[in-house]
């Protein structure tokens, strides 16, 4: 029996047997596109083969959902949908589930307990008269308001995952599930314009941003805000609030970094094309850095075991996120130790994306507008060769043996 874990959470327990009989299924319909499977040991196991078996199958399914074709099929969906239920002992039934939004308020949803983090948007999005087509725009999150005000935001829901389920697997860490928009890039802002929800959505996330500390207005900045808050006038608050520094970006817990030297403490925002933080050094000094995307070649998220809570709170995970950065001409490693590692790796892959699409928007652009006489010759117009063009998707499950008091593996998400 293995433990499967999706971003750092216990996403559903599996048996080698299962996940064999399941490949048999993706390759009667993908064929070889469904990467190589580990294959069975007919003499009994030793250690050293049980851990290479287990390193197999986390490197198989780390492959398998990188193919988005093999992610949205019906065998991908139902499989761990299944596992997902049958390991949390949860069976399909109608259900009600909350919905949060930004000002507080819970869209309270009438569901089955199987449905997915996909249909569960869907199903909120219609209820708030969100238009279809910009559901894309938007995503589940498991979040957390703690006592003393602050907000973190845990995870992002993964399209197939059973939020129902999931919820109820987090209950110790007393997480909700909300709708936040999802996307880095705070010009996007003018897509959902023309739309009273998803104004009224970005709105609400704005307000709750401020007030959370999250961005960070100038007095006079804070005034128009104010004043045109109190006239409702929402398009003009959210057209002056793009001016507001960390407007659109997600904030993390505080957390620890070996920038610009080992032992330091950051506030951390990332988004708009940068990692954005506050840190605090040894000496009690504080220095302003932003970490340029474009200057990033490649990152990897590391578990690195397990720390026992007081209070009978369970365990905490202790991850890392490196990432190699061009400072000064020279390439070296930054390290951010956080529990929102996969998070802020999922941030960063989202960045990636939103530049390449602007790059490959801007490009078919230039090509419209090149006039007659040059239709003729060579375009040497190609897609910007950034740093960054390389990345891959991010390997978001990783696969652990299932004993209770068993050594914890590294979890490792990398681009090479």
């Amino acid at each position: 029996m293995y433990s499967v874990y999706l971003e750092g959470f216990l996403f559903c327990k599996v048996r080698y047997s299962q996940l064999h009989h399941w490949n048999d299924q993706l390759r009667r319909i993908f064929g070889s596109t469904v990467p190589a499977f580990p294959p069975k040991f007919y003499l009994a196991m030793t250690k050293s083969m049980a851990d290479e078996r287990r390193s197999q199958l986390e490197e198989y399914l780390q492959s398998v959902t990188v193919d988005p074709s093999i992610t949205n099929s019906d065998v991908f969906i139902n499989f761990f949908r299944k596992l997902q239920q049958d390991t949390f002992k949860i069976q399909t039934q109608r259900a009600s589930l909350d919905v949060y939004l930004a000002d507080g308020r819970n869209v309270r949803l009438d569901i089955q307990t199987s449905d997915t983090a996909e249909r569960v948007l869907e199903v909120v999005s219609y209820k708030m008269g969100l238009s279809r087509e910009l559901i894309g725009y938007f995503s589940l999150f498991f979040i957390q308001d703690h006592s003393n005000g602050v907000l973190s935001v845990v995870k992002k829901v993964a399209e197939f995952e059973l939020p129902y389920v999931s919820l109820q697997s987090m209950k110790e860490s007393d997480c909700k599930i909300g709708i936040r928009k999802w996307y880095m890039d705070p010009s996007l802002d003018k897509m959902l314009m023309d739309c009273r929800a998803s104004v009224n959505l970005l709105y609400m996330q704005a307000l709750q941003e401020i007030e959370k500390n999250w961005v960070k207005p100038t007095d006079g900045q804070l005034q128009k805000l104010e004043l045109l808050q109190k006239a409702a006038n929402k398009m003009k608050f959210l057209e002056l609030v793009q001016e507001v520094q960390h407007y659109g970006y997600i904030q993390l817990d505080p957390c620890t970094c070996d920038y610009p030297e080992v032992g330091c403490s950051a506030a951390v925002h990332v988004g708009n094309n940068e990692i954005s933080c506050c840190i605090k050094l040894p000496c009690n000094q504080t220095k302003e850095v932003s970490f340029k995307i474009n200057r990033v070649r490649c990152w990897q998220v590391t578990f690195l075991g397990s720390v026992t809570q007081p209070k009978d709170q369970g365990n905490e995970q202790t991850l890392e996120l490196r990432f190699e950065y061009n400072d000064s001409d020279s390439w070296r490693w930054i390290v951010f130790y956080t529990k929102q590692a996969f998070l802020l790796s999922s941030c960063l892959k989202k960045i990636i994306s939103e530049q390449l699409m602007k790059t490959t928007k801007g490009d078919k652009e230039m090509q419209i507008e090149m006039s007659e006489s040059l239709k003729s010759k060579k375009s040497s117009v190609q897609q910007s060769q950034i740093a960054h063009s390389g990345f891959i998707s991010r390997k978001r499950i990783v696969v652990r043996p299932n004993k209770e008091d068993g050594v914890f593996e590294k979890i490792r998400e990398e681009d090479l």
